[in-house]
């Protein structure tokens, strides 16, 4: 095992609403081989966000074994980005990373992302990378979606990533520090908003080719997730130019209709 100092080195967040079914396998073997490394220098938070099922009973019958475990239940529909929040203001780590409950990056490969924080202040996973690992191929309709969105991003924020959607994210303390008083948005543009910040705080982002294994279970609606997505950006851009009063009527009209999520902290 390896020696840690004093206090929690690493935070992982896991952003869950209704996985009941898959937060299981996932959390156990992240908890398993996070902490065969860290011991108790490594915490998990739990974020169970307006969930219906036994997601945080899932996540409590695994913290019985691993006292690392904590559950935080958010009973409002805040979405994956006010989940990330909610769990942000919570880790005590000197890094801070995020993985998706649904146990597609491997913990081998999130560990990767950590030990490659020397000389950078966040790391992220791409599937797109040409040394990357997807299995099985996801659906051509997928993605094209992915393409276009990430081209789309790379227009309007400048950002020099192939892939912000990957739920596999690390950053340092002091950087998160840095750009957490800017976070707002959730659902889609959560992580753009995240690189974002960091790439106007002038942090270095470091991108990583993965792992990556879809895992049955998914409910996601790629037509409709993509428009959501293609809006949620617009919006986040547009607060970010002169034209940022558009967001106020975008927000009472057509942002009700597609039910754009926001965390209001």
């Amino acid at each position: 095992m390896r020696v840690m100092p004093m206090g929690i080195e690493l935070s992982i967040i896991v952003p869950a609403h209704n996985e009941e079914e898959r937060l299981g396998p996932m959390l156990t073997v992240y908890a398993w081989y996070f902490t065969q490394r860290y011991g108790t220098g490594v915490e998990f938070i739990v974020v169970a966000n307006a969930c219906s099922d036994a997601t945080a009973e899932v996540a409590r019958r695994i913290g019985e074994r691993y006292p690392q475990v904590r559950v935080i239940e958010e009973p409002a529909r805040v979405g994956k980005g006010g989940a990330l929040l909610i769990g942000f203001r919570e880790a005590r780590g000197r890094v801070v990373g995020f993985a998706d409950a649904d146990g597609s990056t491997p913990p081998d490969a999130f560990e990767d992302l950590v030990e490659h924080l020397d000389g950078a202040d966040a790391v992220i996973a791409s599937r797109w990378h040409a040394d990357s690992v997807v299995e099985p191929r996801q659906p051509l309709l997928r993605r094209v979606a992915s393409r276009i969105f990430n081209t789309v991003v790379r227009l309007l924020f400048g950002l020099a990533t192939s892939d912000t959607q990957c739920g596999a994210k690390v950053v340092k303390r002091e950087a998160l520090d840095a750009v957490m008083p800017h976070l707002g948005l959730t659902r889609w543009a959560f992580d753009v908003d995240l690189l974002f910040q960091l790439k106007r705080g002038g942090y270095r982002i470091v991108e990583l080719p993965t792992t990556w294994r879809d895992v049955a279970g998914s409910k996601l609606n790629v037509v409709r997730a993509s428009l959501e997505m293609f809006l949620a950006v617009t919006r986040l851009r547009l607060l970010y130019s002169p034209l940022r009063w558009v967001v106020g009527i975008y927000d009472r009209t057509l942002g009700r209709v597609i039910h754009l999520e926001r965390f209001m902290g």
